[in-house]
């Protein structure tokens, strides 16, 4: 669905979109085949004849168009110069996700790591890739490309996210704002490159990492219906790191624009919620066991799934016989030693020094582990430069020289780098041997090398025979995890750690050798059903079932788009649901001949942001103007106390009010206050008066609000997490303390409110309807305002009585909320000055009256 929104969308991301034909699919070029470019055989090879036409007419076949800042490929000049070599890249995540996916074609859209095809040769270029591989490459110039991808990426969302602040230029890099603009600019040409394959009415649509964060923004304001997900797969800081970000606003709504946001921890939704709470007020429910998110209409689901491994291609690897030898080997040359691994990026949050440190550590104070213990560390080339890196390296070349030199011996060394690349199946070897798996990661996102270690220690039959063991015998392996990765939650049976603390860590890999046999068994099997069961195959299944789930309303909303640059969100409403017309209301009260009149005051007459919550004269002068009306019966409805509404309001001779939610009325200014509903002393607050004076003095920003028949605790201007779980508490307390009393305990927007039970706001409609039906006073037009969850009530009865015999058969009913927002009402108005300004407009009418109305204020 197109956007109706006609605003600019991002002045600093210029450019005009292709154009899309009818189908919605934009076609690149189709260019006559070359003999410059070879690609390596791929799985795709059955289907991809079918291609290019697929690629040119429209297709109704569902698809799933995977995103990320690279593509699953490599790229490597033809031995003999002239053109490009192209092969899959089987350590990418996204192709092994593709291959977890075999009933759904899959597109990839990203960049080439290398960057190395000249611009004569991308449009060649990208018409193969798509032929062969199904991958849309995104060609970006080297300045660009520079400023997003080592520029923003690195030197600010990387160390953020891995809580890195930049209290220093030697720490981390300051904001600057011209990497954001880069940024921004680059996540546009990706939507451009999308809007070239997709078909938005079939297709979906899945972003990965945190290159593409506010990606989501532009395919929204692009597709309003489009099914769209997203997956971080780094880390999402606690909102007192992300709140430094000075684009932290921009980033979230980005986000938000997203069907289904995906997480590998509770840890990270967790901290995502919190910002979302913290900066932009919103709340989060679970419903049916997910959580879900209400933005502006939209539901946006949270999605809480670990990613895993390719557990086929791992088992493939086991029973090649290159691997078998390699085993073989490392059997021989560590026979009479114990085996820690450890396997690691040349990275500052990869902790290489800390467990350097525990090693040094276990041999200083388990001196039983000298000449037996051996740490074999295996550190990946860098995938970057810089000083961090360098020094990284310079302090392990050094740990490990001293703790060699400190421990060591001519037949034993207790600390083997290796520095080198090794080949998957060779890493794999390594895993099947080590006794213990040692990860002690400051930071990360999630690390998949426990994962590995637990299939490579399941083996097989021919490794048991290589390794010595009977057939069938149990396997057992052990994990030392840093208790900040991503994995180490599911890892239930790991030793977890805090790798800050040295001792520690040390007194764990003793605690990991000297364990029963038997017990080493359990946590490996323990490890093992999970691991292969919460494979990538089960991960990817899992996102886009639940990307579907998510996206079932689109077809019952209607949809635009407001808002300027990033902070453009969609609207989604009921389709009966729409603003309220000015002119036609007017001309319907204009021709009405019995008019009903129901006003909530807080949020709906007077702003909740408001300190001095008194009427304005102005508002007092509408009110009375509306009540001198013969044709009129207003009600306005209150939460305040009668003395309050008596005080507030005593300039309106007949002005009826109804207090505390409609538990007193009172028809004119001289006449007596009448009770609605019967209630005893309020003997109940004897007990739920110092139960919330406890939850006061331990939450601060909270009060008390003590009035004749309830009282309301209220967190308003408490820290957000803190007063919504303390508020959790205080209800449960509560209903288990008032559990026999005539009250009910209820729950609103940053209160909890304890009252007679039996009132609501719906009673005051209630009584105002049969009223008028006792003075033989049938409406044929209603008004009805409000802005909270108590209003519903109030819509609730007139939109029953519609059907019933209070109203006239031709009666107009307007029951409108403020703002846009899911609810009972048909019509919304955007804040209380719109609302005020009709009521202005509709006292402003002159019609011929001898009778005064009857007005009741109802909040």
């Amino acid at each position: 669905m197109p956007s109706m929104s006609c605003t600019n969308f991002l002045e600093i991301a210029s450019g005009d979109p292709p154009p899309v034909g009818r189908s919605g699919i934009l076609t690149p070029r189709l260019l006559p085949p070359s003999n410059l470019w070879d690609s390596d055989s791929d799985p795709f090879s059955s289907s991809s004849s079918s291609s290019s036409s697929a690629s040119t007419s429209p297709r109704r076949r569902p698809r799933t168009i995977i995103v990320a800042n690279h593509l699953p490929l490599r790229a490597r000049r033809r031995p003999e110069g002239s053109g490009w070599l192209f092969s899959l890249d089987h350590d990418s995540l996204l192709l092994q996700l593709r291959d977890s996916l075999p009933s759904s074609e899959v597109i990839f859209v990203g960049c080439l790591r290398e960057e190395i095809i000249p611009p004569s040769d991308h449009d060649e270029v990208s018409q193969v890739l798509l032929d062969s591989f199904h991958c849309l490459p995104l060609f970006l110039p080297g300045d660009l490309r520079s400023r997003f991808y080592l520029g923003f990426c690195k030197r600010h969302l990387w160390p953020l996210f891995h809580y890195l602040l930049p209290l220093s230029p030697d720490l981390a890099s300051r904001f600057d704002r011209s990497l954001w603009q880069a940024y921004v600019s680059v996540n546009k040409l990706f939507a451009d490159k999308i809007l070239e394959v997709i078909s938005p009415e079939h297709d979906s649509v899945w972003l990965h990492d945190y290159h593409l964060m506010v990606l989501p923004t532009f395919l929204r304001k692009r597709f309003n219906s489009v099914k769209l997900g997203f997956f971080l797969h780094s880390p999402f800081p606690s909102s007192e790191i992300y709140r430094t970000l000075p684009v932290r606003v921009e980033i979230l709504r980005s986000l938000l624009n997203a069907d289904l946001i995906g997480f590998h921890t509770f840890d990270y939704a967790r901290h995502f919620l919190s910002c979302c709470s913290r900066m932009l007020g919103l709340t989060y429910q679970s419903h049916r066991g997910y959580i879900e998110l209400n933005y502006y209409g939209r539901n946006v689901n949270i999605k809480i799934l670990p990613v895993g491994i390719h557990l086929g291609r791992l088992q493939r690897v086991l029973t090649l016989p290159e691997t078998e030898l390699k085993i073989a080997g490392i059997v021989e040359r560590f026979a009479d030693r114990t085996m820690f691994l450890g396997v690691d990026d040349v990275d500052i949050f990869k902790g290489i020094s800390l467990k350097l440190l525990a090693m040094e550590q276990l041999l200083a104070s388990h001196s039983k582990w000298r000449g037996k213990a051996v740490l074999v560390q295996i550190v990946n080339p860098a995938r970057g430069s810089g000083k961090d890196v360098n020094e990284v390296q310079a302090e392990t070349l050094a740990m490990v020289k001293r703790i060699n030199e400190s421990y060591g011996n001519p037949d034993y060394t207790p600390v083997l780098l290796v520095d080198k690349p090794l080949s998957f199946h060779e890493r794999m070897a390594y895993y099947v041997v080590a006794d213990c798996c040692l990860i002690t990661a400051v930071r990360d996102g999630m690390n998949l090398i426990p994962y590995e270690y637990v299939v490579a220690r399941q083996g097989n039959e021919n490794l048991d025979a290589v390794l010595g063991l009977l057939p069938g015998s149990r396997k057992k392996s052990m994990l030392v995890l840093s208790e900040f990765m991503g994995c180490s939650p599911s890892l239930s049976g790991a030793i977890r750690v805090n790798p800050w603390d040295i001792e520690a860590v040390a007194d764990a890999m003793d605690s990991a050798l000297e364990m029963p046999k038997a017990e080493k068994q359990l946590r490996h099997e323990k490890h093992y059903r999970y691991v292969s069961t919460h494979d990538v195959s089960y991960w990817a299944r899992s996102f886009l079932q639940d990307l579907e789930r998510s996206c079932k309303g689109h077809s019952t909303k209607r949809c635009w788009g407001i808002g300027f640059g990033l902070g453009f969100r969609i609207i989604a409403l009921d389709r009966a649901f729409k603003k309220l017309s000015m002119q036609r209301i007017l001309s319907a009260y204009g021709s009405a001949k019995t008019r009903a009149v129901l006003l909530d005051y807080d949020g709906a007459l007077m702003p909740h942001s408001n300190i001095d919550k008194r009427p304005s004269s102005n508002l007092v002068e509408i009110l009375n103007s509306l009540c001198d009306d013969s044709n009129n019966t207003v009600y306005l409805v209150s939460a305040k106390s009668r003395s309050t509404l008596s005080d507030w309001f005593r300039d309106c001779e007949n002005l009826a009010m109804a207090a505390e939610h409609g538990c007193f009325i009172r028809l004119k200014k001289y006449a007596e206050w009448e009770t609605c509903v019967q209630y005893t002393e309020c003997v109940w607050k004897q007990i739920a008066e110092p139960v919330m004076k406890l939850y006061t003095e331990t939450t601060d920003g909270s009060t008390i609000e003590d009035k004749e028949t309830s009282i309301v605790w209220s967190y308003k201007d408490a820290d957000p997490d803190f007063g919504s779980c303390q508020a959790k508490e205080l209800l449960s307390h509560l209903e288990s303390a008032l559990a026999n009393e005539p009250v009910s305990v209820k729950a609103g927007p940053h209160k909890i409110e304890v009252k007679p039970q039996g009132v609501s706001k719906g009673l005051v409609a209630e009584r105002m309807l049969s009223a008028m039906k006792g003075k033989e006073l049938v409406p044929d037009f209603v008004l009805c305002v409000g802005d909270d969850r108590s209003d519903e009530q109030m819509f609730e009865v007139l939109s029953n009585a519609v059907a019933g015999s209070s109203l006239s058969e031709k009666a107009e009913v307007f029951a409108c909320t403020v703002g846009q927002k899911p609810s009972k009402a048909k019509y919304y108005l955007d804040d209380t000055a719109e609302i005020v300004s009709l009521l202005q407009s509709m006292a402003s009418s002159v019609f011929d009256s001898e009778d005064h109305a009857q007005c009741s204020v109802i909040e």
